[in-house]
């Protein structure tokens, strides 16, 4: 109880703190809060970041709830906010200009967080003829010389599946993991067949003198014999699409939609995003080497880690131009 009282002191202490130093920063500069943001920061994530933290920190609700406006009520709400700062915008032509692509930014993340969980939500309906032409498209782009026989069929475990109807895969991330596995391969066509292909096939592997005497008989059959690299597509691909959801829903990826998208980040950034994720877990998979499927939660989550430490950079930009083709065709 002392320990909580201390720290309820001590926020309230801070904060008063705050807002006084904030008042005499102020008078001295002639600068709000604000201003003194956007003229000291440069554009992207750093920015933004800094001027959605200072609007829901205010003690306006006007400017709490700016953050939340409809994409249509953002130039009122610029104006209520030079209203209530009492700064002129005749005098600070530019700093409208700057809040409202930070606005852009905050709102159109928050309005793609609903969208993407829209999709997410919504099942799998083999009786919706959309549903199945995009499952159909998928399995034209990943396997165009192979035509399918039958809607019900052992030829999608070729593409990762793991049964004879994808139907009940996509359970987990309803339709966002179907939109995302068509996306990848329709928009990279070429390296999502290569991703797949590299999946499939056996893999070299050197041994060294010392690394038969680490494992006993049976376990060192097991690891010398020629193995896939390991994983099946279409199963990772709705896994890597929980990953990247999760990614955007805890606001790890404000950094990397407020540095790549001038504007309100939509759901095709995510979805190229989505594709770059898909080729870089890829190679991290591979310089992983791990013995098999079973490893695969243990490299997922290294792999998640070192995103979430790259996203905390503030000029961090996982794919600046989306240029998924080109950095996998040179890795």
């Amino acid at each position: 109880f002392a320990r909580m009282f201390v720290q309820v002191c001590l926020y309230f202490y801070c904060k008063c703190l705050w807002r006084c130093l904030k008042f005499v920063v102020r008078k001295l500069t002639g600068q709000c809060e604000l201003q003194r943001i956007c003229y000291n920061t440069k554009p992207g994530a750093a920015r933004t970041m800094k001027i959605e933290a200072s609007l829901k920190g205010s003690k306006s609700k006007r400017l709490q709830t700016s953050v939340s406006v409809h994409p249509d009520a953002i130039e009122k709400t610029i104006d209520d906010i030079m209203e209530l700062k009492r700064i002129n915008p005749d005098i600070n032509p530019q700093l409208g200009v700057s809040l409202q692509a930070c606005l852009l930014q905050i709102v159109g993340y928050r309005n793609l967080i609903a969208e993407v969980e829209k999709l997410r939500r919504e099942m799998y309906d083999s009786e919706n003829p959309q549903h199945e032409e995009m499952l159909l498209k998928l399995w034209k782009c990943l396997k165009p010389n192979s035509p399918l026989k039958a809607r019900i069929s052992k030829q999608w475990c070729e593409i990762g599946f793991q049964g004879d109807d994808p139907k009940t895969d996509f359970r987990g991330m309803g339709l966002l993991g179907l939109y995302n596995l068509v996306y990848f391969a329709e928009w990279d066509t070429e390296i999502a067949q290569q991703v797949l292909s590299d999946s499939l096939q056996p893999k070299y592997r050197e041994v060294t003198k010392k690394e038969p005497s680490q494992f006993s008989k049976a376990e060192w059959e097991k690891k010398k014999l020629d193995k896939a690299i390991g994983y099946s597509f279409a199963i990772v691909g709705i896994n890597i699409t929980d990953l990247a959801y999760n990614l955007l829903v805890s606001g790890a990826l404000k950094t990397h939609f407020y540095n790549v998208a001038p504007e309100a980040p939509t759901l095709t950034h995510f979805q190229q995003t989505f594709c770059y994720l898909m080729h870089e877990f890829h190679k991290f998979w591979i310089e992983e080497d791990p013995l098999d499927i079973m490893e695969f939660n243990r490299v997922r989550e290294k792999f998640h880690k070192r995103l979430l430490k790259q996203l905390q950079n503030p000029e961090m930009a996982l794919c600046p131009h989306f240029a998924a083709s080109e950095s996998l065709i040179n890795m």
